[in-house]
C-alpha cells in the first residue's frame, strides 16, 4: 500500500510517499512560494538525484498536480502511475474538541475543520486547501486528517483549562489544546519500544525543541499536560515567540507603545524568543557559536531558554509524582549536545545523570545519553511526524 503523505500551508506544501510494506520513504519533496509566477519545486526521489523546478504554480490543486507528475515522471518519478496511491494523509494542526484521534476526510469532517479556522487562522484554512486539491485531482482515493492537537485531548481538565470566567470556555472554546502532539505521540511509543517496556507503563516528559518549542508530561502513555496553550505562543522560550509571560504585559505594552493589536500579536509571535533577546538571530546554532565567541546576549539567550526547559521538566516530574523517561527531540532537541547538557546539568535533583561522551556523539539513530546508574533515562529520539500520519491513514483506510 503507497501512502502520500502531504502538510500543505498557505503558500508552500510538502510531501513525502511511503510504501507501507516496510514503511520505506520512496520519494519526498517540497512546493513553495504558490501564487507566484515562480514557484519553486524540489522533488528528491530516495534513490536518485534531488530535482529543482522554477515555474508558475498559482494555487494548490496546481501544486498537487505538479507533486503528481513528480511521482510519476519517467526519469525520476517513483510511480508507473497516479492510481498506484492508495490514500493520502494530511497534517492538520487543530482539531479542537471534536477530534480526540485521526479521521477519514468526509463532508461531516470537512465541516468541523472549517468550524475550526477561528482558532487556527494561519494553517487549517491552508490543510483545508490541500484536502480538497486532492479531492479535485485523486478523486475517489480515501484521504485522513491527523491532527497535532489530538494526542492532548487525554488531557484532565486541572490541566486543560484556564483559570478565568467558565464562560469563555463554554462560548469560545478557550482552554489549552497543546500542540505538536504527533510528535510527541510518535517519539514516546519509539522510547518505549527501544527501552523494551510498555509505554503505559512509563511517565515520560518530552521536549520537542526547535524553532517552535514544547513540552509534555506522558502518564501512562497519554498527554496528562504540555506546555503550549490555546495557540502555540504559551509555554516555552522559542525561537521568535515569547513562551509564558505575564498577561498584564500586552495592554500596558500597547498603551505605552500604541501599538494595535496585529502589532502587538506579531511581536510576541515573531519578534521575541532567542531573536529578541540575542539580538542576532533565532537560530540555536548562532547563538551557540556567538555565546562561544563571547557574546553576552547570546549568552543570555541561551542561559534563559533552557532555564525555562528545565522549569518544565521539574513541574511535569513533580505533576506526575516522579519521571522515567525524559526525551529530546526535534531540530534544536535533536542536535545541539551543549542544549541537552546545560539542561540535565540542572536536573540533578531528579536523578539525572547524563553521560557527555554518548551526548556528545552525533548520530540520526535514537539512543540513550545517560549513564547505566542515572535514576532517569535520557535519550534523543529523532521525531517522524511524517510516518505517523502514514501509520494512522494505513489503519484506518484498511479499516474503512
Amino acid at each position: 500500500m503507497k501512502i502520500l503523505v502531504i502538510n500543505a500551508g498557505s503558500s508552500s506544501l510538502k510531501y513525502q510517499l511511503y510504501d507501507m510494506t516496510d514503511e520505506s520513504v520512496l520519494a519526498s519533496g517540497r512546493v513553495e512560494r504558490i501564487g507566484m509566477d515562480s514557484s519553486i519545486v524540489t522533488h528528491e526521489p530516495a534513490d536518485r538525484p534531488e530535482v529543482r523546478v522554477v515555474d508558475e504554480i498559482l494555487e494548490h490543486t496546481s501544486a498537487i498536480k505538479r507533486v503528481l507528475d513528480m511521482l510519476t515522471h519517467k526519469e525520476h518519478g517513483v510511480l508507473s502511475s497516479v492510481s498506484d496511491i492508495d490514500a493520502v494523509g494530511h497534517r492538520v494542526v487543530h482539531g479542537g474538541e471534536v477530534f480526540k484521534e485521526s479521521a477519514l476526510v468526509n463532508q461531516e469532517t470537512k465541516l468541523e475543520i472549517r468550524r475550526l479556522f477561528d482558532l487556527a487562522p494561519l494553517h487549517n484554512p491552508a490543510h483545508m486547501m490541500g484536502i480538497t486539491a486532492v479531492e479535485a485531482v485523486l478523486q475517489g482515493v480515501p484521504q485522513v486528517v491527523v491532527f497535532d492537537t489530538a494526542f492532548h485531548q487525554t488531557m484532565p481538565q486541572q490541566s486543560y483549562l484556564y483559570p478565568i470566567p467558565m464562560v469563555l470556555y463554554k462560548r469560545h472554546a478557550i482552554r489549552r489544546y497543546g500542540f505538536h502532539g504527533t510528535s510527541h505521540a510518535y517519539v514516546s511509543e519509539r522510547a518505549a519500544d527501544l527501552l523494551g517496556k510498555p509505554l503505559q507503563e512509563l511517565k515520560l516528559v518530552s521536549c520537542h525543541i526547535g524553532n517552535g518549542a514544547s513540552a509534555t508530561a506522558i502518564l501512562n502513555g497519554k498527554s496528562f499536560d504540555t506546555s503550549m496553550g490555546m495557540t502555540p505562543l504559551e509555554g516555552l522560550m522559542m525561537g521568535t515567540r515569547s513562551g509564558d509571560l505575564d498577561p498584564a504585559i500586552v495592554p500596558y505594552t500597547m498603551n505605552k507603545e500604541d501599538l494595535t493589536l496585529t502589532e502587538v500579536n506579531s511581536m510576541l509571535n515573531k519578534h521575541s524568543g532567542l531573536l529578541a533577546i540575542s539580538g542576532l538571530s533565532s537560530d540555536m546554532r548562532e547563538i551557540t557559536e556567538a555565546m562561544f565567541d563571547g557574546d553576552k546576549n547570546a549568552r543570555l539567550a541561551f542561559e534563559m531558554y533552557t532555564y525555562r526547559v528545565k522549569k518544565y521538566i521539574g513541574a511535569y516530574a513533580a505533576a506526575m509524582n516522579g519521571i522515567d523517561v525524559l526525551l529530546f527531540t526535534a531540530g534544536v532537541g535533536e542536535n545541539s549536545a551543549v542544549l541537552r547538557e546545560h539542561v540535565c546539568d540542572g536536573l540533578t535533583f531528579l536523578g539525572i545523570k547524563l553521560d557527555k561522551e554518548l551526548n556528545a556523539q552525533r548520530s540520526k539513530e535514537a539512543r540513550i545519553i545517560s549513564t547505566p546508574d542515572s535514576t532517569v533515562t535520557v535519550m534523543i529520539v529523532p521525531t517522524n511526524e511524517e510516518l505517523l500520519i502514514a501509520r494512522d491513514t494505513f489503519k484506518l483506510t484498511k479499516q474503512a
